[in-house]
């Protein structure tokens, strides 16, 4: 039963304000965008950070401090990923100078904040609809972003993997095992909610887009009105001696985290090769295990270095070595050796000709586009493996380009300042999924989210915004304690934010290099606060072209 209860007095929410308030045995969060009120679930969908704690954007956008998932408070619905589910949206008025909100009291409850897109009762499976080639982040997202804005027809995604969508990025923050833990939605979710079907375990061996058809396992032939390719990525191998050894590891899926899973136990020693992201997400996991030993090898002089520069990398580095890591840097690995007594397994790793005793080995050294299923097909591959896409995802090249779209780890895409760009984020998919649902249902707007991503470092290390070659980092607070902000400065301006222990100073940096009001590195040095940016009313944004 739907209850109409007084939460606030109106003059206790401004322009631009946002209050979470207390609704029944639940709450909700208060917006207002000038004149009117706006009332919705209080959580992000995605990890339940509170909404109220984020940033308010003028255009109706609310961004969740923790991971960047954002949704518009006028309607509820998903503006950008992670966000897994729409959230609730309450009416609201004002009487007697109090502000109203009607809801159903089980919707303000945060175990029930979620929203599902709704979808049709007729029977479309005999027509032909959509299919998605990959069954990551990038193939959830945009199935319901498709359903969200009202894509009518049949959905297949055709997964190489034997399980639903997962949330990768605990792969390497956690070495989760079980991929029921870390699900995104589950094949019957997919079906029921999503009016998905999921086949697990095929692969897709080629596409011919003049024909609009995709065959799976060189026998199966499906054909398609529309098609997104979402593959991922494969992890690259470096080209040694000893790189095939059994117990040299990469980590893309959940098999690969449980064959480290089994390797990693107490006592043992650890050869991390790569010092940016998730090999060091994995030195984490390793710390909590009572490891014997834990060595990093990396080409550069600090760990992360090319992302977030020098200084934050060298004290990043200082603190992973306060924990009893040993790092070897500005190096490159000359060869893995096997066991004296199992030359199936690696026994240590050599460098500068010495050799670094390993009971197993990490190999975080990227990952190559998973793109070989499609040459022959028409689509121009790049050097890198890559496919070229226009700013709405879909691919500049081959045939039939208006009905395919490549998104995530394969897509170079252009971003602002004409620059392209293939990044292997997580949440990069996920928007780009999103995106090419909303294209595909009629909403032409360009691809335009700032990237955000998220790394377990002892602390929760934040980034906003991507760079090219840094040429200056500003650096507030002490990297070494895991508390500090850093802006990234290329060619003159700020074009990423990172931070320790500061939120949301990367939520609202994300949104000031959207809207273009990210100041410049002149006023930082000035002591210029990002924080004291308006960006939540109408006049804040009054003269800016974004």
């Amino acid at each position: 039963m739907v209850k109409t209860i007084a939460v606030l007095d109106e003059s206790e929410l401004q322009d631009g304000q946002m209050k979470e308030v207390d609704f029944d045995s639940g709450k909700v969060l208060l917006s207002r965008l000038g004149d009117r009120i706006q009332a919705t679930s209080a959580w992000c969908t995605h990890y339940g950070a509170p909404l109220s704690k984020g940033v308010l954007v003028a255009d109706g956008r609310v961004v969740c401090p923790w991971h960047g998932a954002c949704f518009n408070v006028c309607t509820g619905d998903i503006e950008d990923a992670p966000a897994l589910a729409a959230i609730h949206s309450f009416k609201t008025h004002v009487a007697d100078g109090k502000i109203h909100v009607s809801a159903h009291p089980e919707n303000t409850l945060k175990d029930n904040m979620r929203r599902y897109p709704g979808l049709l009762n007729e029977d479309t499976s005999f027509k032909k609809g959509l299919i998605i080639v990959g069954g990551g982040a990038g193939a959830f997202f945009a199935v319901d972003s498709l359903r969200e804005y009202g894509y009518k027809l049949p959905i297949t995604i055709l997964s190489k993997e034997p399980h639903a969508p997962i949330d990768r990025t605990k792969l390497s923050k956690a070495l989760i095992t079980d991929p029921t833990g870390i699900t995104l939605r589950t094949p019957a979710d997919l079906k029921i909610k999503y009016g998905t079907t999921l086949r697990l375990g095929v692969e897709v061996t080629s596409i011919d887009p003049k024909k609009k058809t995709v065959t799976i396992d060189n026998a199966d032939t499906l054909t398609y009105e529309k098609l997104i390719l979402a593959p991922g990525g494969i992890p690259r191998r470096l080209p040694i001696e000893g790189a095939d050894l059994e117990n040299v590891f990469t980590l893309r899926g959940v098999e690969d985290a449980k064959k480290i899973d089994a390797a990693a136990q107490e006592g043992k020693r650890a050869v991390v090769i790569g010092s940016s992201f998730i090999s060091m997400e994995l030195v984490v996991a390793f710390g909590k295990r009572k490891l014997a030993s834990i060595d990093v090898i990396g080409m550069e002089e600090f760990p992360f270095e090319a992302v977030l520069g020098k200084e934050v990398g060298g004290g990043q580095k200082k603190y992973h070595e306060s924990q009893g890591i040993k790092f070897h840097m500005q190096t490159k690995v000359e060869k893995i050796v096997p066991k004296e007594d199992n030359p199936k397994l690696a026994g240590g790793v050599v460098v500068n000709g010495t050799t670094i005793p390993a009971d197993f080995v990490i190999m975080g050294v990227g990952v190559r586009p998973a793109t070989d299923f499609l040459k022959g097909s028409g689509i121009e591959i790049e050097q890198d493996g890559s496919v070229r896409v226009d700013e709405y995802l879909r691919v500049r090249t081959g045939a039939d380009t208006e009905n395919i779209y490549a998104i995530g780890d394969i897509a170079t895409y252009p971003a602002p300042a004409g620059v392209e760009k293939r990044i292997e984020h997580w949440d990069v998919a996920g928007n780009h999924g999103r995106a090419a649902g909303k294209h595909i249902c009629g909403k032409t707007v360009p691809f335009g989210t700032v990237p955000i991503f998220w790394s377990a470092q002892g602390g929760q290390l934040r980034y906003c915004g991507s760079s090219s070659k840094i040429d200056d980092v500003i650096v507030q607070g002490d990297p070494s304690q895991n508390k500090f902000i850093a802006f990234h400065v290329e060619n003159g301006s700020v074009v990423a934010v990172s931070s320790m222990q500061n939120d949301p100073i990367v939520t609202k940096s994300s949104q000031l290099l959207k809207v273009g009001l990210m100041p410049t590195p002149e006023e930082l040095r000035a002591g210029k606060d990002v924080m004291s940016i308006d960006i939540s009313t109408k006049d804040a944004l009054k003269n800016v072209t974004s």
